[in-house]
């Protein structure tokens, strides 16, 4: 058997890692290498890195059509994108302590209401619990490791030398270990974006430029919104702007026990939201991310890291609102790290012209939902920071150029947990035959 290195240990890794063993390769042929910790020893705070990564540390929502989070099916079919989404829910499911809680929603009609100002994206979405994403994460591990797979845990992959086969490291506190592979699977998630578009230069990789996406957190009292709610409660709005270019979305919605969280991507601060299901937590709040797409910009990736810095003070973002509303809680009862600003400028200052779209967003917002009003506040900046995606042969996502290593997950712009997890999973079954 080959010799696998996954760099990375997120959701497309860990799933590549579980569909090779599940079908009898060598758990001890596996090696997953991973800044962050294990399920054990992850803090909460510690939202970017570690087992499962992002996605296994956020609101626990699965998306369910291969729209949403990347264009899985235009490398494998739309039948072959949905088998393998199952493949990923199931494994969710699998090692869930109450799988049984686990349930769809699959809203069907936008509402007249929105239509006038909005579009309103409905599709299914598997509701696997914030709550319990903790215990699947020590549950899933617990398998790998019976299964022999050796897990590097605080070590930092600095380099990876194609020719030779070989990944180089930081220290490593986990212990040595052999850093040859004969296959590699670079899953390093979003807090690694950086070193996969370092890889793409150093090895003049042929890449297709992806847009910026960068926009806020919005955060309200769920009122406002309950009638929405009622119809889609994970409910993605949008518009379209063709002929200029950008698209806003809001997406990641979170209801009910909803808490907004710092990310520390570069050593700057943007932020995301998740959702608690137990009633201690219940804060009655709402949150999401208003993104916006911007084509057509020169080196985007760039563009967005500058934008990100001029919206950091005191080295972390900002808030605003309208009626002084002040910042929330997180859900371990700290208050979200953030600097208060009177005004939107600080987004201007950021985004240009582009920040109108944002504000008309919010405005027409207040139109839809009445009760709105100026009772609102909005965390700057939210993003996702998509580096030029790698050309890779779609029978297995391998570079052109170098065939035995496989991007997978946000390395090759998929923006969700089914999506990383499908691409793992595809990996792996290529691997397997």
């Amino acid at each position: 058997m080959d010799k696998i290195v996954i760099v990375g240990a997120g959701v497309a890794g860990v799933n590549a890692a579980t569909k090779l063993v599940d079908n009898g390769y060598s758990g001890d042929k596996i090696t997953i290498v991973d800044m962050g910790k294990s399920p054990y020893e992850r803090k909460p705070e510690e939202v970017m890195t570690g087992f499962l990564g992002a996605g296994g540390w956020s609101d626990g929502k699965l998306t369910y059509h291969t729209s949403i989070g990347g264009h899985l099916s235009k490398y494998c079919g739309e039948d072959k994108a949905m088998e393998l989404f199952d493949q990923v829910i199931t494994n969710f499911k699998r090692f869930h302590p109450k799988p049984e809680e686990v349930q769809c929603s699959d809203p069907q009609s936008e509402p007249d209401f929105i239509k006038p100002y909005f579009g309103l994206r409905l599709f299914p979405v598997w509701h696997v619990g914030t709550d319990y994403l903790h215990e699947i994460g020590k549950n899933w591990y617990d398998y790998l490791v019976s299964k022999g797979v050796n897990f590097i845990w605080e070590t930092k992959v600095t380099r990876i030398d194609f020719n030779t086969q070989e990944i180089f490291t930081d220290e490593r506190p986990y212990g040595d270990f052999d850093n040859k592979y004969d296959k590699l699977i670079f899953g390093v998630g979003k807090s690694g974006i950086d070193f996969g578009k370092h890889l793409a230069e150093q090895y003049s990789l042929a890449t297709e430029p992806k847009p910026v996406q960068i926009g806020v957190r919005f955060e309200a009292p769920q009122k406002h919104f309950q009638k929405l709610i009622d119809i889609s409660y994970d409910f993605k709005l949008y518009k379209k702007f063709e002929d200029k270019g950008v698209s806003l979305r809001s997406f990641c919605t979170n209801n009910n026990a909803a808490y907004v969280a710092a990310e520390h991507t570069y050593g700057d601060v943007s932020y995301n939201g998740h959702a608690k299901k137990d009633e201690a937590y219940r804060n009655d709040m709402t949150n999401f991310g208003i993104l916006m797409e911007i084509q057509g910009i020169d080196k985007p990736f760039d563009w967005a890291r500058e934008a990100v810095k001029k919206l950091q003070i005191d080295g972390v973002g900002t808030y605003y609102s309208p009626s002084n509303r002040t910042p929330s809680k997180t859900s371990e009862g700290d208050s979200v790290k953030c600097v208060k600003v009177d005004s939107m400028e600080p987004l201007f200052d950021a985004l240009g012209e582009n920040a109108q779209y944002i504000e008309d967003f919010i405005t027409e917002m207040g139109i839809v939902f009445p009760t709105l009003g100026d009772d609102w506040g909005i965390y700057m900046p939210e993003v996702k920071y998509l580096s030029p995606e790698p050309l890779v042969d779609y029978s297995n996502l391998s570079l052109n150029d170098y065939p035995n290593v496989h991007f997978v997950g946000d390395a090759l712009s998929a923006r969700g947990i089914t999506v990383s997890g499908a691409q793992g999973t595809y990996v792996a079954e290529s691997i397997l035959k």
